[in-house]
């Protein structure tokens, strides 16, 4: 079973994939959770590129790095994971590609499908759990010491960080019209809610979702 998790940053992903892996294991399941861009050597290196990097990227070179990092990724690690029956939870995949390079960057949305079809080939998964928090809030979260304009001038934001409030606003709505386009695949939540609540909405679907499939 393939299970992503999409989001700003600041919306909480990172809590929540660790509690329901740690969850999949006490229930038996053999779990491994990855992250986007990252997982192989040669992402990690990409994933340095794309988010450490001082250097200015094009839109496009940024969609392309993205996109071999998600090509490695798939091939080596998570299509022979799921084809030895484990349950693999990615942090971030495709749907980020859409909000993040097609919305926030404005890149043409016919250009990122081809491109997704191509690095992922045609893999899509079972269910995706978005964590939905406002941009102002999410950043917020992260530099609560920080007024909103100094924040995004932190040296402690990576490269995407940087790209601004309204960058980030645009990538909200694109989540928001990828979900209304695709409501089977997602379960949306509101990331405001409590850590424990908001785990226990995923069990809950989770346990829904599998039921259905068996």
């Amino acid at each position: 079973m393939l299970i992503t998790f999409e989001g700003i940053d600041g919306a909480g992903k990172s809590t929540q994939i660790k509690k329901l892996a740690a969850y999949l294991k006490q229930e038996g399941h053999e779990v491994l959770t990855l992250r986007e861009p990252g997982g192989t050597e040669v992402a990690e290196k990409i994933r340095l590129i794309l988010l450490e990097s001082r250097h200015e990227i094009s839109p496009v070179g940024e969609l392309l790095l993205f996109s071999a990092s998600r090509a490695e990724l798939v091939s080596e690690v998570v299509r022979p994971a799921l084809a030895e029956g484990r349950t693999v939870i990615l942090d971030r995949f495709f749907d980020s590609t859409t909000a993040y390079q097609g919305y926030g960057r404005g890149l043409d949305l016919n250009m990122l499908r081809t491109l997704i079809a191509i690095s992922t080939g045609a893999l899509t998964p079972d269910i995706t759990f978005y964590l939905d928090i406002l941009p102002e809030e999410a950043l917020i979260r992260k530099f609560s010491e920080k007024s909103l304009p100094l924040a995004f001038e932190n040296e402690e934001l990576d490269r995407m960080e940087r790209s601004g409030l309204e960058f980030y606003r645009n990538v909200h709505q694109g989540y928001l019209d990828i979900i209304e386009a695709e409501p089977g695949r997602f379960k949306s939540i509101n990331a405001r809610h409590g850590v424990q609540e908001i785990h226990a909405c995923i069990v809950k679907t989770l346990k829904e979702r599998l039921q259905d499939r068996s």
